[in-house]
């Protein structure tokens, strides 16, 4: 296969999956769950610069490792065959030289903040490299996923506070956002049983087996708790609570309705779950947004 060193602009855009912004959000979301949730709804504007531009550039890093890791498994997939390192449009040594400037960009960004954040990102950015080769060696890829995205919540909680020891919530945020990528990334990978089970890939969603939906529901539903006790612990701190209690409440219905679109119609809808995932966690985003918008009298 005939590699081109540099690809075109339009392959680095699709190997950055720039055309499928889901994943954007999806790492977005727990991230300003900690921001918001750290600063009672009103984040340091320059926090919110670094963080928004990070969650792009993280989020772009870890699909160009991801579709290095997979190299020689997409070809054999035909959801990913036509991926761009797959299909031979950009050179893997050209891929990991992108990995490494979006590597160094956020962690130019993370110098803005303190020691404390960037020793943080450090873990951050190794989670984010691993987790794409974890596929092969375990069934539950999708828990590192998890964390690799939660970490962000961790992130933002000590940019705005200065420890993360203060408090359960962003600890419990974490927590929530590991089963929540279970939940979500589990329903994405029922679609790709067949081929992953071909291939040698291993998935929470081929080792679970028939229980792999009511496990995603189940873990929809302890994402949500997860939540509440996060929301419980910030109340527990003598901070007003009406709104991300509203957030959570939109948010829990939300999920409750895309859970029970999934039970009803089984595999046919799982990637549609995944894609609808993301607004549970806008909901509660907005909630915690909407205490600094309009705090107490």
């Amino acid at each position: 296969m005939r590699f081109h060193p540099v690809g075109a602009a339009r392959d680095w855009l699709r190997l950055l999956r720039v055309d499928r912004p889901v994943g954007y959000w999806l790492l977005l979301w727990p991230t300003m769950w900690g921001l918001l949730a750290a600063s009672n709804g009103r984040p340091e504007p320059k926090n919110l610069a670094v963080f928004v531009l990070g969650v792009f550039l993280m989020r772009s890093a870890g699909c160009v490792i991801n579709d290095f890791a997979d190299r020689d498994f997409d070809p054999h997939v035909a959801r990913t065959r036509e991926r761009p390192i797959a299909a031979g449009r950009i050179a893997p040594g050209a891929a990991l030289v992108g990995f490494a400037l979006m590597l160094l960009l956020a962690l130019a960004l993370v110098m803005q903040t303190s020691t404390l954040v960037v020793e943080l990102a450090v873990v951050g950015a190794l989670l984010a490299t691993i987790y794409p080769f974890l596929k092969r060696v375990t069934h539950a890829p999708q828990a590192w996923l998890g964390m690799a995205f939660g970490w962000g919540a961790v992130m933002a909680w000590a940019a705005e506070r200065g420890t993360v020891t203060d408090s359960a919530a962003p600890w419990l945020l974490f927590a929530a956002n590991v089963c929540w990528s279970l939940s979500y990334d589990t329903a994405y990978a029922i679609g790709d049983r067949e081929d992953d089970a071909r291939i040698g890939v291993r998935s929470t969603a081929l080792y679970l087996g028939e229980k792999a939906i009511p496990a995603v529901l189940a873990l929809g539903a302890m994402t949500m708790l997860l939540l509440a006790l996060a929301l419980l612990a910030l109340d527990g701190a003598g901070e007003d609570g009406r709104w991300p209690w509203l957030g959570w409440a939109l948010g829990a219905a939300w999920q409750a309705w895309i859970s029970l679109r999934l039970a009803r119609e089984g595999e046919a809808w799982s990637f549609r779950y995944f894609l609808q995932s993301h607004w549970t966690g806008a909901l509660v985003a907005a909630g915690l947004a909407a205490r600094g918008l309009f705090p107490p009298a």
